[in-house]
């Protein structure tokens, strides 16, 4: 005799032995991949929106020029995005995959490849085929000298994110599970089997149990007929025991936390914490943004110029964003330019700023009677400023 859902082995001949050994627990860990890309989309984005706004500067011998690269870089790289939108996307690419490519179509447009094939090479130039933007697919091949390539790190971040997920995932679903099951309600049925020996009243029975649990699980408030042979009986599920919800954001920080580390960003950034976020700050800038900035200005360098202009002063400068106002700054600058080791000029470069015009910002000022120590007669070294 065959019957719906769980009551086949009620109805079972030796139903007690087919209770104990027929009914099988299924363990199933909870798919949390949200998880993962909500840690994941928190690093990248934040390391995106801060290359984002850098400025890439074409620098000319000792002035820097606005033309048609540098349109490009900070502007408009193509026809469908902004330059800030068009390095967010580059980032991502590059921290995901490990690497990115940038190629210029025949307008001269700079596009992020979504697909590619590398055939590296040992002595010779490096191809890239099959490259796909959106939906269209280039019939052509890349060299290596045509393209803006860049690898993230020396190995791929992916396979040490999923080994971390991988644990913290399990732990993370476990957890859950627990905290569900800790104010769980939960009932119990008593049957009269003499009642449901019919096929007939064995499916009317499995659908009237069917449609209680669901309205259990589902309303506010359930009512329950009595049935005669039938009785269902509500129980608690188990109290305090089980995990909190502050062991679950435990679980969620720890791995937030070894991912922001494989990327270099200090984790106090990304939680907003302001306990000394300016030195958080320049060790994020001075030990994440620069040396990425680093990688490419070396790049674009390459690819955009010939080895005699690069030499003769031709390339491009990456300026990246400051963490401090520029009034902030000014007892600095003010001992910078009046000991004469910087010119006004030299330190508008340093803060950001284009260099002036004015010729007099170019020459080297002493305000603060520093002067050449000198020896008199008796031997005694005296300062000029005090003859």
């Amino acid at each position: 005799m065959r019957t719906i859902g769980f009551l086949d082995v009620i109805f079972k001949r030796n139903s007690e032995l087919g209770f104990m050994f027929d009914v099988e627990m299924f363990v199933e860990t909870a798919n949390r991949v949200h998880m993962k890309k909500l840690v994941l989309d928190t690093c990248i984005s934040f390391l995106g929106r801060t290359i984002s706004q850098s400025e890439f500067r074409v620098k000319n011998g000792k002035s820097f020029v606005k033309d048609e690269l540098y349109y490009r870089l900070n502007v408009r790289p193509n026809k469908n995005m902004t330059a800030s939108t068009f390095w967010e996307t580059f980032i991502h690419k590059l921290a995901y995959d490990n690497e990115c490519l940038i190629i210029q179509a025949d307008d001269g447009d700079l596009l992020v490849a979504d697909d590619f094939q590398h055939i590296e090479y040992a002595v010779y130039e490096d191809i890239f085929t099959n490259v796909t933007v959106k939906d269209f697919t280039f019939q052509r091949s890349f060299k290596q000298s045509e393209v803006i390539h860049l690898r993230y790190k020396n190995e791929e971040l992916s396979p040490l994110i999923d080994s971390l997920f991988s644990d913290y995932g399990d732990l993370f679903g476990r957890i859950l599970n627990s905290q569900k099951r800790k104010n769980q309600i939960r009932g119990t049925v008593d049957m009269d089997m003499l009642a449901a020996k019919s096929p007939q009243h064995q499916a009317k029975l499995q659908e009237f149990i069917d449609n209680m649990y669901k309205a259990i699980g589902e309303k506010d408030v359930a009512i329950i007929p009595q049935q005669p042979g039938f009785k269902y009986e509500e129980k608690s599920g188990g109290g305090n025991t089980g995990q909190s919800v502050d062991e679950i954001n435990k679980v969620t920080n720890g791995f937030f936390d070894q991912v922001a580390m494989a990327f270099g960003i200090p984790i106090s950034l990304l939680y907003g914490d302001m306990a000394d976020v300016e030195k958080q700050t320049k060790n994020y800038m001075l030990f994440t943004v620069k040396p990425l900035l680093k990688k490419i200005a070396d790049e674009a360098n390459v690819k955009f110029f010939e080895k005699e202009e690069y030499l003769s002063g031709q390339k491009i400068e990456i300026q990246s964003i400051s963490y401090q106002d520029i009034f902030d700054l000014a007892t600095a600058i003010d001992k910078l330019i009046s000991s004469s080791a910087f010119t006004a000029n030299e330190i508008r470069l340093k803060v950001g700023y284009d260099p002036s015009d004015d010729p007099n910002l170019d020459k080297h000022y002493i305000t603060k009677n520093y002067a050449e120590m000198s020896t008199d007669e008796g031997g005694e070294k005296q300062n000029d400023s005090e003859n």
